[in-house]
């Protein structure tokens, strides 16, 4: 076990390395486009902590929902009651649910549209396109029109898109991309979403 004066060595080193490392970045002036992806749990609800941390610095927050439909969701019952945040849920259910593709293109193609003007108007320091990823895997909507939709938001306007299977198009453009890797799931022992954990 490292001694007081070796652990404080090792932390003063660190230290300056990092700050020899902060040295070199800049701030952006723009917002950033991130992505949440992958096969494990928690892209939604990442993107929902940055959500609070964009209202804890008074920030005006977008939310459009592209497949979660009238599923009730804690996030949903606890986001929508604050007056920053611009809350828009437009899809119509799980697609395995709806098993419609025309719907959940048309339902796809609305929620695309309200994003599209919302990340245009300048009004949102923060947008979360929640599970538009999903809509994208299942082609009910073209992954260059998300590209240049993104491309032309405001500048000051930050971006989360969520869900799996994120198109490699959009993960090039970004500059976040985080990918959540399954290690352990309850669901894999049998146990049901539970509320206030999953929902």
């Amino acid at each position: 076990m490292a001694s007081n004066d070796d652990h404080k060595q090792a932390m003063q080193e660190a230290q300056t390395k990092h700050r020899e490392k902060m040295a070199t970045k800049t701030r952006a002036e723009r917002g950033l486009v991130l992505i949440h992806t992958g096969k494990g749990k928690g892209k939604s609800s990442s993107a929902f902590g940055v959500v609070a941390r964009a209202l804890g610095w008074g920030h005006k927050v977008g939310i459009v929902q592209f497949i979660k439909g009238k599923w009730k969701t804690g996030e949903r019952e606890f986001f929508q009651k604050i007056p920053q945040i611009d809350w828009h849920t437009m899809g119509d259910g799980f697609t395995w649910d709806t098993q419609d593709k025309e719907q959940d293109t048309q339902a796809a193609v609305a929620a695309f549209a309200q994003a599209a003007a919302m990340m245009n108007s300048g009004d949102y320091d923060l947008i979360v396109l929640d599970e538009i990823n999903i809509a994208l895997r299942y082609d009910y909507l073209d992954a260059q029109a998300v590209k240049e939709a993104l491309e032309a938001r405001a500048e000051k306007t930050s971006v989360i898109l969520t869900g799996r299977d994120a198109k490699p198009l959009l993960m090039e453009y970004a500059d976040l991309v985080t990918e959540m890797t399954e290690v352990k799931h309850p669901f894999q022992a049998g146990i049901k979403a539970q509320r206030g954990v999953d929902y």
